[in-house]
């Protein structure tokens, strides 16, 4: 009935069994001894919708600059960013103000008439809607001359159009 096992196969298996048991008890002495800190929803990503010409880097980047960036999180109705803390409302209204002051890039050019920022807080994704509106810029056309090589006569069939804002 009994097994027949070397003297030292059983101390490999109970050295074996030994180093288990201690890598389970060090794993879960460090987890009792750490501090429990519940920080909330981190702020996963920022989505944009509705730009045609202003690049999502620029709407990004000002949204991030009103505290909804990677690293601050939702506590309930609380932003925690690194610097202070907000109520998210208010995040979401200097977000809207940021989002309007995107330009065009090169330009001094802000076409975006309206934004919505709106923040999921079970999942922290921002969604930002944008309204670009072009009726309130004025484009003017420049015509420059060319010069025609057949006839050597000046053309103003090239025009350079410049937005002035």
């Amino acid at each position: 009935m009994f097994i027949k096992i070397r003297r030292d196969t059983l101390i490999i298996l109970l050295l074996a069994f030994i180093l288990i048991l201690c890598g389970r008890l060090i794993i879960y002495v460090a987890y009792a001894s750490s501090a429990q800190v519940e920080e909330g929803v981190p702020i996963a990503g920022i989505i944009v919708k509705g730009n045609d010409i202003v690049p999502i880097d620029n709407i990004r980047y000002n949204v991030e600059n009103s505290g909804l960036r990677e690293g601050s999180y939702i506590d309930g109705d609380i932003l925690k960013t690194s610097i202070r803390e907000l109520p998210v409302t208010e995040a979401e209204a200097n977000a809207e103000k940021f989002v309007k002051r995107s330009t065009i890039p090169g330009t001094t050019i802000a076409p975006i008439a309206g934004a919505d920022v709106n923040v999921n807080k079970q999942t922290g994704i921002v969604t930002v809607t944008v309204i670009e509106d072009f009726s309130t810029i004025n484009i003017t056309g420049n015509s420059t001359t060319s010069t025609d090589f057949t006839e050597n006569e000046p053309s103003k069939s090239v025009y350079n159009y410049s937005l002035a804002g």
